[in-house]
């Protein structure tokens, strides 16, 4: 599975953004998808996940209400809208796929995309 990150860039408090993770053809149908983040001197943090059968979604409390995930299948791409956003949104975002179902743990992820900052100042 291939994964391509993009959409990161420079807002100012709250303005949003919209990222995206393109995917390997048909690799949406079998795997959950996970967006985790990573500031400076922090670990990594599970911020959303949309599983296979867009059945439940995660999203860390922090997010909750003004982050939203969604796929489209046909274009083998998974999104996550960002509203609201806060300085201490402020990372490199990461898409990751796992088997079925979502997972925190970064671990259990066994894809990932390279990775695109946003960064949220003014």
């Amino acid at each position: 599975v291939q994964l391509q990150a993009s959409g990161g860039g420079l807002v100012q408090p709250g303005g949003s953004l919209r990222l995206s993770c393109a995917s390997s053809a048909g690799a949406l149908n079998d795997n959950a998808l996970g967006w985790f983040r990573q500031a400076p001197g922090k670990e990594r943090e599970a911020v959303s996940c949309i599983s296979n059968t867009d059945g439940p979604t995660y999203y860390v409390d922090s997010v909750k209400g003004r982050f939203t995930i969604s796929r489209d299948i046909a274009k083998n791409t998974v999104y996550l809208e960002m509203t609201s956003l806060k300085p201490e949104d402020t990372a490199v975002y990461y898409c990751a796929v796992r088997y079925t179902r979502c997972s925190v743990h970064a671990i259990s992820y066994n894809a990932w995309g390279q990775g695109t900052l946003v960064t949220v100042s003014s």
